[in-house]
């Protein structure tokens, strides 16, 4: 299939594709990796009439250093956060999770402003950004402004971007020391989006869990933190009848759609099960780090 016909433009500079975008509206869509929205045009479910390239503006795709955190910019591919050095000693959680999105073809042109900005709520990169509380920096005409990530998300496939809005870069706070990771998700088949999945970071305090985080996906209409379930495990002993808990607060906590590939029970079922995997992992790694 084939798009509909539309005006292109090769915007250079984040001031010329903001200026681009408030003039033209939501007639006007973003490109960047393109792994979304061009099946989009493709299948005619989008049909603008301009599109706007931030391909070729510079300083976008950079990966750096803030304050034990790192800053990403909106044009890093997937397999760039894969296989950066710097992201696997800080946040091996991303490195972990890239590897489940889709195929190695789509992450070498996938992005993380696209991924944030298609708002799939089966993504693994928006899953992320709500577990580690990312900061995301939006810029429009006039200046820009910062979002966090669990208030960016607002329903499946929308954000809280504006039409003259575009992400420029995402913050990631660092994270203490002695804290282990889990990211566990299930597909019927390699590079299908997850029928359910979960994040989890934990910092080991002596016998404690302390900064428990918890972040599923594909169970609501936006990834979501399991607030209760984290309470559960906050400065507590970690057990295996703490994370059980948990578990039942994470399955009592959802109401997952039914769809032609899992029902809701079958969703709830999982998620609790890859819930205790992420908890554990995170614990484990917490525990072997010195």
């Amino acid at each position: 299939m084939k798009p509909p016909a539309f005006k292109y433009f090769a915007a250079e500079s984040v001031e010329e594709a903001v200026s681009l975008l408030a003039q033209h509206g939501d007639e006007a869509k973003v490109i960047a990796g393109g792994q979304s929205l061009v099946p989009m045009l493709n299948f005619r479910l989008l049909s603008p009439s301009v599109i706007v390239d931030i391909n070729a503006i510079p300083g976008l795709d950079q990966i750096e250093d803030c304050n034990g955190g790192l800053k990403i910019g909106a044009l890093t591919r997937h397999f760039s956060l894969e296989t950066s050095q710097a992201v696997r000693k800080r946040f091996p959680v991303i490195s972990a999770a890239m590897i489940h999105v889709a195929h190695l073809a789509i992450r070498n042109r996938g992005t993380i402003g696209g991924s944030l900005s298609h708002a799939d709520p089966a993504a693994e990169l928006p899953t992320i950004a709500v577990l580690l509380d990312a900061k995301i920096t939006v810029a429009r005409s006039g200046g820009e402004r910062v979002i966090d990530a669990r208030g960016f998300f607002e329903s499946a496939l929308n954000s809280a971007l504006e039409d003259d809005e575009i992400v420029t870069q995402v913050e990631f706070p660092a994270l203490p020391a002695r804290t282990g990771w889990g990211f566990h998700e299930f597909t019927r088949r390699s590079g299908d989006f997850g029928l359910a999945g979960v994040a989890a970071t934990m910092t080991q305090s002596g016998k404690d869990a302390a900064n428990v985080r918890i972040a599923l996906l594909g169970v609501d209409e936006t990834p979501i933190r399991a607030v209760e379930a984290e309470s559960l495990l906050n400065g507590n002993e970690f057990s295996m009848d703490g994370v059980r808990a948990a578990v039942e607060s994470v399955r009592e906590s959802i109401e997952p759609n039914t769809d032609l590939h899992a029902s809701a029970d079958y969703r709830r079922h999982l998620v609790g099960i890859l819930t205790e995997r992420a908890l554990t992992s995170a614990w484990r790694r917490a525990s072997s780090l010195n």
